[in-house]
């Protein structure tokens, strides 16, 4: 996991938002009409100041939809729960992992991985809660 971007600005930039909405069965027609301009950071960033971004690397969180090269937005400012989606510094990497504060240890979402305990002597930081992620359909 490596952090992209850290900043306490984001830049407002607007992008056409249709009404028609597509379909991902059977196509519908298209309309042209143009219900309103979008700003990603209104609906991806809640806390600015506390956000950041960070790149998915491998397979650990597949059944939660989070894959290799995902983008995710992860928020500072939540407090962590149990069952959050956390960034987590852990003995000197940065890892992606569900939180499961009752058994103190740290879930993958792929059957072919074990959990990590969190030891009491464990290097072991909570970074942020993983509110969105995105991901690119390019081949």
């Amino acid at each position: 996991m490596k952090y992209l971007a850290s900043s306490s600005y984001f830049s407002k930039r607007c992008l056409d938002l249709y009404l028609t909405k597509l379909s991902a069965g059977f196509p519908s027609p298209a309309d042209d009409y143009i219900e309103s301009k979008l700003d990603l950071n209104e609906h991806l960033i809640n806390q600015p100041s506390a956000t950041f971004f960070a790149k998915a690397e491998g397979d650990s969180m597949i059944d939660r939809g989070i894959f290799n090269g995902d983008l995710l937005v992860v928020d500072r400012s939540i407090e962590a729960k149990h069952g959050h989606i956390i960034v987590a510094a852990f003995d000197g990497g940065l890892t992606c992992k569900i939180l499961d504060k009752k058994r103190r240890r740290l879930i993958p979402a792929n059957k072919n991985y074990q959990p990590i305990a969190i030891l009491e002597n464990s290097d072991f930081s909570i970074e942020g809660i993983v509110i969105h992620s995105i991901r690119s359909h390019q081949c």
